[in-house]
């Protein structure tokens, strides 16, 4: 089953299950492919995270290539929003690199197979879908900065509208390149050479050496035990445990004990306060790392959730901030996840990484909206990839290149997480759930902030209140703000769900389904082994069984 935001690379991915490949096989195919046909949402200037289930081995992998800092001091600066010129806000990507790890290390069949579809499509262009013709008219302004990027995209002024032909010559030439010299051919040489002088011309810190010296980052991913399941997310810098955390969190405030989401007043107002608990968590305690004290483990914990408990159902309060989940940090983990044992972190003796309360919650929320592209993947022997990756805003930085935009990561970096040689933090949240040891739910979104209470509320429909897939899919939603007390909630909730919110103190504003609203791609894996693949309809997604 190959589920994902574009039809002709998820028929990618199935070509390659056809041809004896395996998920890690397929995923990567999907992934340059999408790099192809969803080039708003992402591309092989952006980055990204994955997970990988060996169904053989029993055993999780995660890889981390999200876009990084290089080693300019400058990136340790702060820039007025307003003033930053495009080149500023792309970092050094990773996909490419995370791509060909990917495939190193769990794929089967050899690179060129494994590209062919997405060089194809390249190369013999792609039908334009309604999607890509929104963004493309949507970020006009962007697009004419770069006149080949107009030309591509804008031909004779006009966006490209759903039924034309896009053909991309420039980019099919960059992946015929990566097919047959590697890593090497994009991330050294001429094309990384063009690309570091482009984004230092547009006022950009890349240099070629940054892009020569990418570490892809691996290592054991997140782990927690929820009601039965073994839940596994994406760690820092990358946004894997808001979600585990509001898991816990719909547990530990009762929400699961109800009967269900949509019509349910008392669940919408807990789920709110789920959310702004848990984001309010996952905005201080981020960062890579690498470089900074970051207490995953114990914002992941059960008991940590307990703690948190009574503010879920608290009467709204303008501001939610941070709790202390050091306490927590070096807590035994759960038997299910003996095998993922994360490094603790240790606390900081001083400064604000130490206080959560030492300065005001940052979220995501406050932030431009980004897109984003996930896609799940299971193959027959049941390994899975759950794996999501972006350029960031719609069409990145809009700086071009060789036929790819460079993405808008840079933008991540706040003063928590500021400086040089560091990956930039992300919401994105690949994410496993497991039944014991075999794969129950392949899951991730795309959406910035939405991403993670989309997943979150998806997977309590799905494992929680036993819902169809497809209607769980396409049940209405809620985004919330630790820092705001406004609502957005999208058509299907009964009107009392409204009154709720007002009665807490909330200010609901409705919001029409759009892409903004996350856009989930899932393979539920039925107790039968049957397994059910869904794409949001929120997008132009589309599951495919093979």
């Amino acid at each position: 089953m190959v589920v994902a935001s574009q039809v002709d690379a998820a028929a990618a991915g199935a070509e390659l299950l056809r041809a004896g490949g395996n998920a890690a096989d397929a995923a990567v195919a999907v992934a340059f492919a999408l790099s192809v046909t969803d080039i708003s949402q992402t591309g092989i200037g952006g980055g990204g995270a994955m997970l990988h289930y060996d169904a053989t081995a029993r055993r999780a992998s995660h890889l981390s290539f999200y876009p990084r800092t290089g080693e300019d001091p400058a990136w340790g600066e702060a820039e007025a929003a307003g003033s930053r010129r495009p080149g500023r806000i792309a970092a050094t990507p990773g996909m490419v690199a995370g791509l060909l790890e990917t495939h190193r290390r769990f794929g089967r069949l050899p690179l060129a197979q494994v590209m062919a579809p997405a060089i194809r499509l390249a190369r013999e262009g792609f039908i334009v879908g309604p999607l890509l013709s929104r963004t493309i008219a949507s970020s006009r302004e962007k697009l004419l900065t770069d006149s080949a990027a107009t030309r591509l995209l804008l031909p004779n002024g006009e966006a490209l509208r759903p039924g034309d032909r896009l053909v991309q010559p420039g980019l099919a030439a960059t992946l015929e390149a990566i097919a047959q010299g590697g890593r090497e051919a994009f991330h050294t040489g001429p094309i990384a050479a063009r690309l570091a002088a482009t984004v230092q011309a547009q006022g950009g810190l890349i240099t070629e050496r940054d892009l020569r010296t990418y570490p892809v980052a691996d290592g054991p991913p997140l782990c927690t035990a929820w009601r039965g399941h073994t839940v596994l997310g994406a760690p820092a810098p990358v946004g894997g445990a808001p979600v585990l955390a509001m898991l816990h969190l719909a547990e530990a405030s009762g929400l699961t004990r109800g009967a269900g989401l949509t019509m349910s007043p008392e669940a919408v107002v807990t789920m709110t306060g789920v959310i702004r608990t848990a984001t309010a968590d996952g905005g201080t305690w981020r960062g890579d790392p690498a470089v900074m004290a970051v207490p995953m483990r114990g914002v992941v914990n059960a008991g940590y959730a307990r703690t948190r408990a009574a503010l879920v159902q608290a009467a709204a309060i303008d501001t939610v901030r941070a709790g202390d989940p050091w306490p927590f940090e070096a807590a035994p983990m759960p038997a299910a996840c003996a095998a993922y044992a994360m490094p603790v972190a240790t606390r900081p003796q001083t400064g604000s990484a130490a206080r959560p309360d030492a300065s005001a919650t940052t979220s995501d929320a406050d932030a431009p909206a980004s897109f984003t592209s996930h896609l799940s993947v299971i193959d027959a022997d049941g390994n899975a990839v759950s794996m999501t990756t972006t350029v960031g805003l719609l069409f990145g930085s809009g700086v071009y290149t060789d036929g790819f935009f460079l993405n808008s990561s840079g933008a991540n970096l706040d003063a928590r997480t500021r400086g040089p040689n560091r990956y930039t933090n992300s919401t994105i949240a690949p994410t496993i759930i497991l039944d014991r040891d075999r794969v129950r739910l392949v899951i991730g979104a795309g959406g910035s902030q939405y991403i993670q209470p989309s997943v979150t509320q998806v997977a309590l429909r799905l494992l929680a209140f036993g819902e169809d897939p497809t209607l769980a899919m396409a049940a209405p939603r809620i985004l919330s703000s630790p820092s705001r007390t406004e609502v957005e909630v999208e058509p299907g909730f009964s009107s009392a769900v409204y009154a709720a919110l007002v009665a807490k103190g909330y200010r609901p504003l409705s919001r029409v389904a759009d892409i903004t609203f996350g856009g989930l791609h899932a393979i539920v894996v039925e107790r039968n082994d049957r397994r059910i693949g869904v794409a949001d309809p929120r997008r132009d997604g589309v599951a495919i069984a093979q």
